[in-house]
Parts: structure tokens; sequence; C-alpha cells
């Protein structure tokens, strides 16, 4: 075979798996932009009722965050263990599975519904008022009801994502989306005619508890009616007791799993409680700029999702060489669309920003944010699509501290140092909140590059056995 034959094999190859990847990552992708758009919504409607409303949100969100998605991270390592056994066809002890993640979703719910009752530590870092704080605690009360059904529905997400039926889960998110819009609308600002009093931010936290129980009700309708789930045995044997091995193997898998979804996040919620210490403005800026590149994240995170999916499923069909090619076409699919996405958001930034608010001065805020945009969407679009990969193959604690260094010890503490000018050395172009985000930026272009790197160091075939599948 000559150089140019196997180029085009090559070609051959990628476009034939990006025909694979992307039936499953589309659905993820409106579904989870349909999730990223609760908060959305509610940082435009809460925005435009006030600026203290707005700061206070901001704060209870990045609290909210960092209690739901470690927990999440942890139930969700259901997903690449159903996915194994989905493509060995051992579809009852996928089932089994899922009861087990439904016994840890609720043992989780039980304890962050009562750190959200309890926001103090958030309240002390932010350096919040009296007035913020009692509107950060309004809003927590209103989402400790909704962390259950949160949590629950994960396990839903994760089992579908995990046997290829991303498309229930799209429909689900779109339609608990269609209820939350007019449901915050009302709460935040109120309906004098029907009787609904103005609550502002805590209206918000009300809607999201609403419209999640709802999409978890239509969850249980869906597994109990779709005879596609019928193999699987989820009904008729009533929720399994807890299973010590089962559980004790989500939790080896999802601890490191929910330990670095964590971090990554809290990289980025800590932002927001540490630059709520330079004032309501700079605060109300970074969310919105937060809430921009998040809305961009979705798109790598689908194809992350779609990519473990079929990793997993070829692991568990025994067919390595297909898994291992799965992981890096879909590393450079995410890169490819990645740079363009960042391209068009950089160019548009000023445009995006202006929907989100009229104010002059937050605008001044949050554009210099952007700056870093396509860099820091290009590091975030390899570090999640290389995580998602290695735990396809149960590889979690390695990098989990790998975000550790980067995302808390680059970003966090770098951004800290350079914010508030703590060697004294800071240019003033990056303190304030510009200094976090340029941090943020070099840990996500870190981050990515060692993940990267364990990528090409684990999934080198192995001479004479295959690789273990256990968490690394």
């Amino acid at each position: 075979m000559t150089v140019t034959d196997a180029a085009v094999g090559r070609r051959h190859h990628f476009a034939a798996d990006v025909q694979r990847i992307a039936p499953l990552a589309w659905p993820v992708f409106i579904g989870q932009v349909a999730v990223l758009a609760f908060s959305t919504i509610d940082t435009v409607l809460v925005g435009r009722h006030s600026p203290a409303d707005l700061a206070a949100f901001a704060v209870g969100a990045a609290a909210y965050v960092t209690v739901f998605v470690g927990f999440m991270g942890v139930v969700l390592a259901v997903s690449p263990i159903v996915g194994q056994l989905f493509g060995a066809r051992r579809l009852e002890a996928a089932g089994d599975e899922v009861h087990q993640a439904v016994w840890l979703a609720l043992a989780l719910s039980l304890i962050g519904s009562a750190l959200l009752l309890m926001p103090h530590p958030f309240l002390w870092l932010a350096k919040a008022g009296p007035d913020m704080a009692e509107r950060v605690r309004g809003y927590l009360a209103a989402l400790s009801l909704a962390l259950p059904a949160s949590l629950l529905f994960t396990v839903f997400r994760g089992f579908n994502t995990a046997v290829s039926r991303p498309k229930p889960v799209m429909l689900l998110q779109l339609g608990g989306l269609a209820l939350k819009l007019p449901l915050s609308a009302a709460l935040v600002f109120g309906v004098p005619a029907a009787g609904i009093p103005e609550l502002g931010v805590t209206g918000a936290g009300i809607a999201t508890v609403i419209a999640m129980w709802a999409q978890v009700l239509l969850a249980v309708v869906l597994l109990r009616r779709d005879a596609f789930y019928a193999p699987f045995r989820l009904w008729g044997r009533g929720l399994h007791a807890p299973n010590r091995p089962a559980l004790w193997g989500l939790l080896k898998l999802g601890v490191p799993m929910g330990l670095a979804i964590l971090i990554e996040v809290t990289g980025f919620s800590m932002m927001a409680l540490l630059i709520s210490r330079i004032g309501p403005l700079p605060v109300a800026g970074h969310q919105i700029a937060v809430n921009i590149v998040s809305l961009m994240f979705m798109l790598p995170l689908a194809l992350a999702n779609a990519s473990a999916t079929l990793v997993a499923q070829r692991i568990g069909a025994g067919d390595l060489a297909d898994a291992r090619r799965l992981g890096w076409h879909g590393m450079a699919l995410g890169a490819l669309l990645a740079t363009a996405l960042g391209l068009l958001v950089y160019l548009g930034r000023a445009a995006l920003i202006g929907l989100y608010t009229g104010d002059a001065a937050v605008v001044a805020i949050a554009l210099p944010l952007l700056t870093w945009v396509v860099v820091f969407h290009l590091a975030d679009a390899l570090q999640t699509i290389a995580a998602f990969v290695l735990r396809a193959w149960r590889i979690a604690t390695l990098p989990m501290f790998i975000y550790a260094g980067t995302l808390w010890g680059i970003g966090l503490v770098g951004g800290y140092t350079l914010a508030f000018d703590l060697l004294g050395v800071t240019p003033p172009a990056l303190r304030g909140a510009t200094g976090f985000w340029a941090a943020a930026t070099l840990g996500l272009v870190v981050a990515g590059t060692a993940l990267t790197g364990l990528m090409r160091l684990a999934l080198r075939p192995a001479p004479a056995a295959q690789p273990a599948h256990s968490a690394t």
C-alpha cells in the first residue's frame, strides 16, 4: 500500500466514524442545550429583574452546580458500565446496574439537599452581604427540592446514552424547557392577575423544581411503556435491594469521575464566588461570559458522550482496535468543530453579550473575558472528549489528579493571584475577572495536552494481553 492509499484509507475510516458518532451526538447536543437553557433563561430573566438578583443568582448557581455536578459524575458511572454490558449483550445485567444507580442517586440526594440548605461556606467565599445572602438562601432552598429529581434523571440519561437511545432523553429535556420558560417568567416577575407574587431569583428556583420532577415522571412512564426497554427487565421485580459489589463497582469508577467533574466545574463556579468579592458588576459580567462558553461547551460534550458510548460498546463486544480508532476520531472531529465555533463566537461576541444585558457597565466587563474564547473552547473540547473516552475504558483516577493540578492549581489559584495582584506584578489588563479567565484558559490548555498524552499512552495495543478495564 502506498502512502497515498494509506491516507485515503484513514480519511475513509474518519468519515465512516463521523457517520457513527453524529447520530448519537446531535440528540445529546440538543438535549444538553435545553438543559443549559434552564440557566440561560434564568440568567436573562433574573438579570432583567435586577442586578442584585443576577449577582445572587450567580452565587447560588455556583453553589448548586458545585453540589450537583460532583454527585452527577458519581451517578454517571452507570453509563460506561452499562455501555460495556450492552456491547456484550448482557441486557439483564445492564438493567441491574440501573437499579443500583437509582439507590446511589437517592442516597446522594439526601447529602446534597442538606448541603444546599446550609450554604454558609458559599456565602462566606462570596463575602455576601445580608441582602444577597437572603436571596441566595431562597434560591438554594428551592433547588434542594430539585436535586433528587436531577440525580434520578441523570440515571435515566446515563442509561439511555449507554444503549444508544439519546433521543428520548432529548425529547424530555425539551419538554422540561418548554415548561420552564413560562414558569420562570411568571414566578420571577409575578402575575398579579393570577395571584402569583414577584419572587425574583427564588421564583427561578421554584420553576426548576417543577420542571425537573415533571421530567422524572415522564421518564418513568417511558421506561414502563416502551418495548425497547423490556429485555433489560427494569420492571416486574421491584427495585432491587442495594447490592454491595454492584454499588462498589459504581463507586470505584464513579467517585474519581465525580471528583474530576467537580474539580472541572468548581474551577469555574468558584471563580464566580471569588469575583463577587470585587463587586456585583464584575460577577454579573462573568456570569454572562460563563453562560456563553457553557452553551458552546454543549457541542464537545455531545461529541464526548457519543464517542465514549461507542467506545464502551466496542470494548464490551471485544473489538478493541475499533474502540481505539473511534476515540481518536472523536477527538479529531471535536477539534475541528471547536475551532470553527470559537472563531464564530469571537467575531460576534459583542452582539451576543448585548442579548443578555443593555447595561453598558456589565457589557464593558463581559466583553474582554471572551477575548480568550478560541483557545479556551478548543482546549476545553479536547480535554472533555479525552476524559470521556478514558472513562469508557474505565480510566478515571489519573485524569482526576490532572484536573486538580491544572484547573485548580493553574486556573483557580493562578487566577486569584492575577486577579488580586498578590505578587504585585500583574499588568492592569489582567487584574480582576480577566485574570481568572486568562489563568483558566492556560489551565485548560495544559489539561487538554496532558489528557491527550494519557490517551496515547493508555490506549496503545498491548502486545500480549488486552488492557485491563479497571479504574486507573
